[in-house]
Parts: C-alpha cells; structure tokens; sequence
C-alpha cells in the first residue's frame, strides 16, 4: 500500500456491507496483498507524516482506488473497510471510537497515536548529535535533573531487543544512539539496520536495511558498527549510515525512506574513486564508525581488514572525503598518503607511497565550526608490526590533521608516531575543550596512554613536546625512527614498559612462576620494536605494555568545560610482539606471529590495576585523581591461587565509556564486566551511586531530556543477547 498524499482522494460510496469492520480480518487482507511492499511498522509513520487530521473516509477512498498497487480496486468492499480498521487499529487512537456495527467514516478524524515526543523547546543538551554528544567529542551535557539526590533511583524505563536484526544475532551491540528531532535512531545487526524509536516508550517507528549481497559478503568490517550521523536543515531531517558495503546513504529521518535527490536515489558508492592497492583483486576496505556532519558537509573515513598479518605491503588506501549534505556530491578528497609531489611525500621514501595503503581514519572524528576546521586521527599505513616496505616516517599516517571541512584543505597536523611498528592507530576521537581560562584546546588521546594537548587554531603544542631518542630494530630490514615525540606534559595516564618490577606479586610463588614464563621474552620501554619470534640471541618475541588496543581506545574520553577537568579511561593489558616470516600468509617478510598464553591459569602476569579512570586538570596538565575502572573481577577474586590473599579493587582490561553531565560522570565496566552503571563524584571519583543494568555496558552512554524528564541510554550485551535501555529515575518511573 502507498499512501501518497499527492494523489486526488476519491471519495467511496460504500455498498452495505454483509459484516462490521474488523481489524482482525484486515490484518489477513494486509498480509496477503499489502506486506510484501509494506512493513505493519510503517504505518503509524505514514498516518502521522500524511493524514493526520483528515477524515477516515478519506484513507478508506484513497486504499481502495489504488490499492493493490499493481491491481487496483479489484478487492472487495468488505476486504478494503477491513485492511483501513487493520490500518487505524495498528497505527492510531481512532479505531476505538468506532461503533461495532460502522460503515460509513465520514465523520471519524484520523488521530495517529501520540510519538515521538518533541524535547522540550529550548532546553539546553537535550539532543545528542553525534556518538560522542557534541560536534567537538565532549561527551558532555549540561543536563542537570538526574544528579546525586536522585541518581541511586534510576530504573529501566523501557528495553528494546536487538537480537532480532539478522541474519545472526551479534555477540556484541555497541551502538551510541543518537537523540534528535523528538527521535532515538539507532543501528542493530550484522547488516547494520536502522531503526527509529519512540525515545519515551521505545515504540519502533521504523526500519531501514540495505540490501547489499555481494557487497556485504566481502565486507571488511560487518555489523552494527558504533553508531550512524544526523543532519538537518529547517524542515528537512536525514540520518546517515555507511553500510558494510561501503556506501554512504541518507534516510528521511521521519519516515526511513532513502533521500532521493541526495546521490542516485539516497545511495552514494564510496567505492567510486579509490585510490586501490597494486596487485590486489581485493577491496579492502569499509567502515564501522559513522560519518561525521558539520555544517552541510559530511566527512567519511575509511577502515580496512587487521593489518596484523597484511596479504601484502599494497593496499588500497584510506583517502578522507567531504560530501555535500543535500546532494551526495563529492566536495573534496583529501590523501593521508600523499602523491607524488604532494606535501609529505618526501616522508615516503623510495616508491613507497605508490603502493602502500590503509592509513585511514576508522575512529570517530570532531570539528569546530566556528574555526571551519574538522580533526582527522589517522591510522597506520600496512602493515602493523614490520615497516621495511615503508621506510620514512610515513606522513600522514598516526597523524592528528586538521583540515578546512569545505575544502578539505590541508590546515595543520602533528605526526604522533613516526613510522608506527606498534599498531598504534589514533583511536579516539580528538576532543575540542574549551578551558575555564578561554584557551580552546584540541586533545588526542592514544593507545601508548599519551595525551597530546595542542591549540586546536594553529597546532602549536601547550605544552613541550621532546622528540626522545628510542630504541632501534634488530629485525632484518626494519629501520625504525629514532626518536619519537612525547609530551612533557600531561603524564600517561596508564602503564607503559614492562619490566621484572611490572610480575604478579601476589604471594611470592605466583611471582616466581611469572618470572620463569617471560624467561624466553624480551622486556620492553614505551617505543621498544617488536623482535623476531625465533630471534638471534634465542628470544621469542617482546612483551608489550599498553596492549594495541589500548591504554585509550574508540570510547575516547569526557570532558566537563566548568572544572576543566578531562576523564580518561584505559586499559592496563600486555601483549607479545612475535615476527614470524610472511611464508604462505602474506608476501611482506615479517608479520605478527600467533600470540602464546600470557596469563598464570587466568591470572594476569603484572599488577594491578588492569584498568583505569584519570582525572585531568587540562588548565595546569596535572593529574587530579585516578581510579580503578571496575570491581576485581569474580574470576581473579575467587581465584585459588589467590586464597587468603587480600585483593585491591583491581579494575579490568576492558575498554569502558564516559559521560559527564553538569552534576555527575557515568561510568560502566565493559563487556564482560558487571551489568552496572555507576555514578561518580566528577572532582574526586568518589562511587554515588551503582545503577543496575540488564547486561554489561557495550555501548557508550548518552543523556537527554524530554519535558522535565531526563533520560540515560546505553546498549548492553550479555548472556541474554544485546539491549538498548533507557533508565529514568524512579519517581517518574512510577507515575
């Protein structure tokens, strides 16, 4: 069924009719003709958008003169008063005010229910726009009706199911919803659906799927991915996804429906235009993070498959383009490995910069549009552990560049890791402070738990940062840099190196079982290469701490603009870098050979914590305070290794995410941790309160507020599958 409201409404003289109206056999009308171009979901949308207010008679007329759509009118008097009682039933308030025995709906005014709940007018932070809240990565909101009276209070105020988008359900949801326009939009699946929700009731108001066959089976990077984008212009609301195919796609906001003057019928094929590896019949390349919109321009990034164990040095390359928002065009393409006689490319040195890809920003990114500026925190070139194929430092790779978001225009970068043999991607999203002294900052956190804090105008660091002289590489063709840059200030806010100071301490056998197992390995400093799996002098590889996924990772950072402080989460894990000949894998010389064991029976090898939250004073760069970021956990707290031995709260080596809010900051333990969510004092950390969850936190949480209302949401993963859900407190819970 189409309900087009352009087309003339014909008006029915309903013949008498041998039965009342009724829904239940309207339902059976639906099903057979109806519901193989329309979703029942769909309906209540399109009586909102196209026929509130106007009589029933009218959606009776209108069913029945053009419906089926390739038959029309060729249904029976009876079938078409049923399928409109099915549709009025389904989608709006009026079907109850009908008479059992109504023919005639002349007088009867179509009164969808009331949805989608406008925020209230004017309310400061009642949207969030972007994964991480506001445009510049904040994750903040100044939001203040939840906060330490009434915190302890939250409850569950409605869960939607998110193991029902197929085709398999996912181990792990960890989409950031967004709030907007009265709306909650969010994606679920393996195929990345989007769906749009009743933000009060969690009703579904609709779903869109991209169909993508091919595409979707040799995608890199499948599922749900970490969220989707919102652009709006008076009237005119879209939300944005990059499909697992690689396609950038626009829906009407209100209705689900791909936007068709923006590409070819809401469609633009990111593939069009790469920049592809030489000697690859693959295409590898993807995204799992969602574009970034500021202004009327959309800035996509690009992600690939694990560079761990590369298929070779080439690859397509990881180009950062700008779309026009109304249009789909192609604005501008901006290349983080440079052309030949491009600014950088004598940072590649022979002919490398011509074959060499990846270099993508797969992490969310952030812009200032007051300075027309957008903030890319680029990743490593191929491969991850051995860079002979790409000797140099490797512009624009492990790069925070800031580019004009109209342009693409090159503004001002900072190279963070020359030449990176670490897998040291900039992970989080650079976050834009404004400081109570009025300096307007820009933050890049990264995965060795180095902040880097640069005037976010012009680049100049605020405070030293010292290229330090590091280790060199003993793997045959390797030429690593030898220095790399490390801020004076602010400290790491997590371990770095591993040494005999680092083991277990426990009880002193436990100490000398972990000194006996890392006797084959090589200790490490910060910038310490990766060494051979089976190298000269008999080591089997280096033992390396932060892990590659972090110190920081995607869930970035909170920022609260009254205190100045800047909460960061990270992960304390230790990781073998092991080089093993490319042989049958890859034709690179070294890749990452298959990690071994580095735990005692569960156990991990070095002390707590496993896990942290610090507190960052970014006007003076001093740390204020720093906690564990989660309870010990069961299996290390009941370990029998471990019996009678007085634990610390050691935190865990999951990645957790942040919110601040005008009176508190959130926190969770990650997957796997316990389904919680807690409140903490934001100027000493202290634990206000502990919010139970139905499973741990996957997602990072957000905030908003409807009416007098304010709201938290987060997706959780458990056992029982993957949830979005939504706590209020529980005084309006009740009511």
């Amino acid at each position: 069924m189409r309900f087009l409201s352009s087309l003339p409404l014909v008006l029915l003289c309903t013949p008498l009719l041998a039965q009342p109206a009724e829904p239940g056999r309207g339902a059976e009308v639906f099903q057979t003709y109806c519901a193989r171009c329309h979703l029942p979901i769909e309906l209540e949308t399109r009586l909102r958008n196209d026929w509130a207010g106007k009589p029933a008679a009218d959606l009776l007329a209108r069913i029945t003169a053009t419906m089926p759509g390739e038959n029309a009118a060729t249904l029976s008097p009876q079938q078409y008063l049923d399928v409109t009682a099915y549709v009025l039933a389904t989608a709006s308030s009026t079907w109850p005010e009908l008479p059992a025995d109504a023919v005639a709906l002349d007088n009867l005014t179509i009164l969808p229910r009331a949805t989608a709940v406008a925020p209230t007018a004017g309310a400061p932070g009642n949207e969030w726009l972007t994964m991480n809240g506001p445009v510049g990565a904040t994750r903040y909101s100044p939001l203040a009706v939840i906060d330490a009276g009434n915190v302890a209070s939250l409850q569950v105020a409605w869960r939607f199911d998110l193991d029902a988008f197929g085709p398999l359900p996912e181990a792990q949801n960890v989409t950031t919803p967004l709030m907007a326009g009265g709306r909650m939009f969010a994606t679920a699946g393996l195929q990345r659906d989007l769906i749009a929700l009743d933000p009060v009731s969690g009703q579904l108001l609709w779903l869109w799927r991209a169909e993508e066959g091919e595409r979707f089976d040799k995608a890199p990077r499948k599922g749900s991915g970490k969220g989707l984008a919102y652009w709006r212009s008076g009237s005119d609301e879209r939300v944005l996804t990059v499909t697992p195919g690689y396609y950038l796609v626009a829906l009407n906001a209100r209705t689900g429906r791909p936007v068709e003057e923006f590409g070819a019928g809401g469609w633009v094929d990111l593939q069009d235009g790469l920049r592809l590896g030489p000697g690859r019949e693959d295409l590898d390349i993807g995204l799992s993070f969602p574009p970034l919109v500021v202004d009327d321009v959309i800035v996509v990034g690009a992600s690939h498959a694990l560079a761990t164990r590369p298929k070779s040095a080439a690859n397509v390359k990881g180009d950062i383009r700008g779309y026009d928002a109304r249009s789909g065009k192609l604005l501008w393409t901006f290349h983080t490995i440079p052309e030949r006689n491009e600014f950088g490319s004598e940072t590649w040195l022979g002919d490398s910069a011509s074959y060499t890809g990846n270099a993508g920003v797969w992490a969310p990114m952030a812009a200032d549009p007051a300075l027309g500026l957008v903030y890319l925190p680029v990743e490593t070139p191929t491969g991850d552990y051995y860079g002979a194929d790409r000797p140099g430092d490797n512009l624009f790779g492990n790069s925070l560049v800031a580019l004009d978001y109209r342009s693409g225009e090159l503004r001002w970068y900072f190279q963070i890791t020359h030449h990176d043999i670490w897998d040291w991607d900039l992970p989080a999203a650079p976050l834009l402070a404004d400081l109570p002294d009025g300096r307007k900052v820009v933050v890049q956190l990264t995965k060795q738990a180095l902040a880097y804090v640069f005037d976010r105008a012009t680049g100049e660091p605020v405070w030293d940062i010292v290229e330090t002289p590091v280790p060199a590489s003993d793997v045959p063709g390797e030429q690593a840099s030898p220095t790399q840059p490390i801020p004076v200030k602010p400290a790491p806010y997590d371990r770095q190196g591993f040494g005999l100071d680092d083991l277990i301490d426990y009880t002193p056998a436990l100490q000398a079982q972990a000194r006996e197992l890392i006797k084959p390995y090589r200790l490490s400093e910060l910038f310490t290469p990766p060494s051979l799996a089976e190298a000269p002098d008999g080591t089997r590889g280096t033992l390396h701490l932060p892990h590659a996924t972090g110190g920081a990772n995607w869930q970035g950072a909170a920022y609260d603009p009254d205190s100045g402080l800047l909460y960061v989460p990270s992960r304390t894990a230790l990781t073998l870098l092991g080089l093993v000949p490319g042989g049958e894998a890859s034709t690179v010389r070294y890749i990452q050979g298959q990690r071994a064991g580095l735990d005692l029976d569960g156990l991990p090898l070095f002390k707590p914590p496993y896990g942290r939250i610090t507190a960052i004073d970014l006007g003076s760069g001093d740390q204020r305070w720093w906690m564990p970021n989660a309870d010990t956990p069961a299996a290390i707290a009941s370990h029998p290794a471990l019996a009678g031995v007085t634990l610390p709260r050691t935190g865990n080596q999951n990645q957790v995410g942040l919110l601040v809010t005008k009176t508190l900051l959130f926190s969770g333990e990650g997957p796997g941790g316990k389904p919680l969510l807690r409140a903490h004092d934001k100027a000493s950390g202290a634990i206000l309160a502990e919010i139970p969850l139905p499973g741990s936190q996957t997602g990072t949480p957000l905030t908003f507020q409807i009416g007098d209302t304010q709201y938290l949401a987060l997706t959780v993963s458990g056992a029982g599958g993957s949830e979005l859900v939504v706590l209020k407190p529980a005084a309006v819970v009740n009511q």
